[in-house]
């Protein structure tokens, strides 16, 4: 996953476990994070769809949380934008008179998925609650 959604996401869902019963505009957090309101917006619409957010359109609209910050995990949070493994991606196409090439993907599918695990499991135990209080 070599992009910024996962940063994104987290950010967006901090700044919005700090503003508790707030409606958060896509303008104001997207003040934060200096990037496109846009782009804000269609994370919202992901976390919309994992119903960690709600949102309301209007003048005085905007998103909040809508569950605690203790039941989303930080692994809860990798995974909702996960679209690669850590690693990257395999060479699809290896040449497969070489020993090495013709075996490499598999080899290389093993400890992409081990490594991936280590990932989960190192965020499973971390909640969103505790990443917040960080910015205490």
């Amino acid at each position: 996953m070599n992009n910024t959604r996962f940063a994104t996401l987290i950010h967006i869902l901090t700044l919005l476990a700090k503003n508790p019963g707030q409606w958060l505009s896509s303008d104001w957090i997207s003040g934060s994070i200096y990037i496109n309101p846009v782009i804000v917006r269609k994370e919202l619409g992901v976390l919309q769809d994992l119903g960690w957010v709600i949102s309301k359109k209007g003048k005085e609209g905007g998103s909040m949380l809508h569950v605690s910050s203790c039941d989303i995990s930080l692994a809860d949070i990798y995974k909702a934008v996960k679209n690669s493994n850590v690693l990257g991606k395999k060479n699809n196409h290896t040449n497969p008179k070489c020993p090495i090439g013709k075996n490499i993907n598999k080899e290389l599918e093993n400890l992409f998925a081990e490594t991936d695990e280590i990932v989960l499991k190192a965020l499973q135990h971390r909640t969103l609650k505790s990443f917040v209080a960080q910015f205490d």
